[in-house]
């Protein structure tokens, strides 16, 4: 086996089953994109970035993730349609299955880490069938020194294999794609899709595991911004709700877009880059983003104007879910490294289908409880396979699909946090349609979201006064800098009141009947802030 680019001799594929032909052990993000234009792989747009196609899998397969039960995990992992069991042997005989797939075969390896707090820190190895998965790898994980990789050994390690297709009938698969994750072996292993997000988001999972349950680290599907005077700000929401362009404020060091841990006097972010949906992206409304997208970063399946090697990305052709990868200090203010002190403002962005909810609301620990459960919001086009068009949705915690433990657990931790930490503010926050439904309505302009959010950080909420949502209960400002008075109060922006209402009411219905499978387990301040329908409506 002949190994290029090797920082760490005392390193052996062998040692995991593998016998490849090359191995090249962490290449240069130009020597990948090199490598990755030698081979037909990507060509490069105007600004240098590297574009590439993911194949059949444009977003995650949900479906096809399993999770191995054993020992460890059997009574630990909250078993279900989102954390779905596969056997010991049959991870054994599909991983060894995939170790043979490779016998032979050029991979790029990479030695890297998630958690820029040290005292978590998780060294990562991966193997990669293509050179721009690796860059990939590079973009988002932390990035190791020279002299730290001469010494790391991997703790988890990641075997993508695009090119190997499971037979369901023998490999106890779903379809011919598969990302399992192990927890005693600690390896996540995917094959059959090239989708580099299911690295990613295997990582996510692994981390919503060990962080919560062995060190009571509250894990997060947020994205974290700090102020020059050292005030956090988090972000939670699924993809498509506004945590990458929110978080992206010039006036504050941005921590991390996606992926964090909230432990005693620390939020620090899990990966070393964004992975930003990049549908409709231009420089006037996303400039950070834009200016981002340059040598050594990775456009997911875009096109180009006909005739040139500019994006369009207004092209949804391939998929709404294109996106862009790139290093987190391609920001220009993002802090490093990245992790700050405990949260002041907490934001939950959520993409209001049914245009009921306001554009922000304050809301007491007990309703911010009931809404980190519900995970109220719509699915976003193209984020998951099969998704055409935003689809309401509960999302437990801002990200169920994410989280091993039972959803009670992350709440419980909230909890823990807000008691500890009284002066936090947690905000909900309308990313979604306003003056009627999806269909009907429009989505709320970005420019008064991030007044609204501005208003929050800088305390100019503080001393306005409040009206309660008559369903919901949640506090909405009379008046807020930069934002028309008259779209703070959803049910002022519908033309039709007794529509507003009645669709309030269906809305309540949809928490309330979400919500019974956790009710058991909650407590009566949480319960007590669950919407109550109008009588009338």
């Amino acid at each position: 086996m002949q190994e290029y680019g090797k920082k760490n001799p005392s390193a052996k594929l062998a040692d995991m089953g593998l016998n490849v032909g090359v191995a090249h052990w962490n290449l240069a993000p130009e020597d990948l994109v090199k490598k990755t234009l030698e081979l037909e792989q990507g060509v490069l747009n105007d600004a240098g970035a590297l574009c590439v196609s993911t194949g059949k899998f444009t977003g995650r397969s949900p479906k096809d993730k399993f999770t191995v039960k054993d020992a460890n995990t059997e009574k630990s992992v909250d078993w279900g349609d989102i954390n779905i069991p596969i056997a010991p042997e049959v991870f054994d005989k599909l991983y060894d299955k995939v170790c043979k797939h490779l016998d032979g075969k050029e991979v790029w390896v990479r030695d890297a880490y998630a958690c820029a707090d040290p005292k978590y820190r998780l060294n990562i190895r991966v193997v990669n069938e293509t050179p721009w998965a690796n860059l990939f790898c590079n973009d988002l994980f932390l990035r190791p020194t020279e002299n730290e990789i001469a010494t790391q050994t991997p703790d988890w390690i990641i075997l993508q294999a695009p090119s190997f297709h499971a037979d369901p009938t023998v490999d106890g698969t779903r379809q011919a794609n598969f990302t399992i994750v192990n927890f005693t072996r600690k390896i996540v292993l995917i094959g059959g899709s090239a989708y580099t997000g299911e690295m990613k988001k295997g990582i996510f999972g692994v981390l919503n595991y060990l962080l919560p349950h062995e060190h009571s680290v509250l894990s997060m599907h947020c994205s974290a911004n700090e102020g020059k005077n050292g005030d956090v700000a988090l972000f939670f929401g699924l993809s498509g709700t506004g945590k990458t362009t929110l978080s992206a404020d010039p006036e504050r060091a941005l921590i991390g877009d996606d992926e964090h841990g909230w432990a005693d006097g620390s939020v620090f972010n899990f990966e070393g880059g964004c992975y930003a949906k990049c549908i409709d992206l231009s420089a006037e409304k996303e400039p950070q983003i834009f200016n981002a997208i340059r040598p050594n970063a990775i456009l997911e399946n875009i096109t180009f104007i006909p005739g040139t090697n500019k994006v369009d990305y207004k092209d949804a052709s391939i998929t709404e879910n294109t996106r862009a990868a790139y290093p987190i200090n391609f920001i220009d203010n993002a802090k490093e490294p990245s992790y700050g002190g405990d949260p002041k403002n907490i934001f939950f962005l959520t993409c209001d289908a049914f245009g009921i909810l306001p554009p922000i609301a304050k809301l007491t620990k007990g309703q911010a409880m009931y809404h980190f459960i519900s995970g109220y919001t719509a699915k976003v086009a193209g984020t998951e396979v099969g998704v055409t068009e935003p689809q309401t949705t509960f999302s437990a915690c801002f990200g169920r699909v994410f989280l091993p433990l039972h959803p009670t657990k992350y709440a419980e931790l909230l909890g823990k946090k807000l008691d500890a930490h009284k002066d936090v503010n947690v905000w909900l926050v309308n990313t979604g349609w306003s003056g009627g439904a999806y269909g009907t309505g429009h989505r709320m302009k970005l420019s008064y979201t991030r007044a609204m959010i501005t208003a929050a950080i800088n305390g100019e909420l503080n001393n306005v006064e409040y009206d309660a949502h008559p369903v919901f209960g949640v506090l909405m400002p009379k008046s807020c800098p930069g934002v028309p008075e008259e779209i703070l109060v959803p049910r002022n922006t519908w033309s039709d009141k007794e529509a507003y209402d009645k669709k309030a009411n269906e809305l309540a219905d949809l928490f309330i009947k979400n919500f019974s499978k956790y009710a058991s387990q909650a407590n009566e301040e949480i319960m007590a802030a669950a919407p109550v329908a109008m009588v009338n409506a």
